[in-house]
């Protein structure tokens, strides 16, 4: 546990020293705040005690900004060399996955936390669902999970950063739209097997205060097949 929070620690800190965590937090906070508060479907607009509005955008900003961060996370270190000084050390490679992931997943609970003014403003301009807003802080932080597993998966797979990045998208579109919309278009089995895959159904559910369980086992299942193959890629790197 040690190694790992040392690996977590190292990363995390690497993001402020090269201001990749104060760009996405500015940006994030300037992205959320502008679409939640001025523009669209705002919660003006909506004219509810809901932070609905807010999920929605965090949503699609999230798909975009974790890609951004994950792609350099493996392609960096196998690039310049210094994934070899790791695992030359007494640390395993899925530690190395497990502590990249927590620090990333660090920054993005950050991101959110800076947000949670959005919260107590709207429950100063009325009555608030509380439990909806916790379980779609909730479907947040397990979406940006599997999208960080994703990432590092495809960081992983190549030197490039690009294409880490592309990769990362193009199997964040599969879960986030294909899956959904290919369901529409078929039946019986095939249809719920599908539909169960999309990351929206399932984030679409928490997000409005239903806690299901089998949500929860499919994000986690997610997760871990990410960390899983990124640590599988890691290893036949080595070798």
């Amino acid at each position: 546990m040690r190694q790992i929070w040392v690996i977590s620690r190292r990363e995390l800190q690497s993001f402020f020293d090269s201001l990749t965590a104060y760009i996405m937090l500015v940006a994030f906070l300037g992205f959320s705040g502008f679409f939640t508060w001025l523009f669209g479907s705002d919660i003006f607009f909506v004219k509810q005690a809901s932070l609905q509005a807010f999920f929605g955008v965090a949503y699609w900003t999230l798909f975009f900004f974790i890609p951004a961060l994950t792609m350099r996370q493996i392609a960096e270190e196998n690039k310049t060399g210094t994934i070899e000084l790791l695992v030359t050390r007494p640390i395993s490679d899925w530690q190395i996955v497990i502590g990249k992931f927590l620090a990333t997943l660090l920054l993005i609970v950050i991101a959110l936390a800076f947000t949670l003014p959005y919260y107590f403003t709207v429950a100063s301009l009325g009555n608030i669902d509380h439990g909806a807003v916790i379980s779609g802080y909730l479907g947040l932080i397990l979406i940006s999970a599997a999208y960080i597993s994703i990432g590092i998966f495809t960081s992983s797979v190549s030197n490039n950063q690009i294409i880490g990045f592309l990769l990362a998208l193009a199997i964040g579109i599969l879960f986030q739209f294909l899956f959904s919309f290919i369901s529409g278009g078929t039946t019986g089995i095939v249809s719920q097997v599908l539909y169960y895959l999309s990351l929206s159904t399932h984030f679409e559910s928490i997000s409005r205060g239903v806690i299901d369980s089998r949500d929860i086992i499919f994000f986690f299942s997610l997760i871990f097949m990410g960390l899983v193959s990124a640590e599988a890629m890691l290893q036949k790197n080595r070798n």
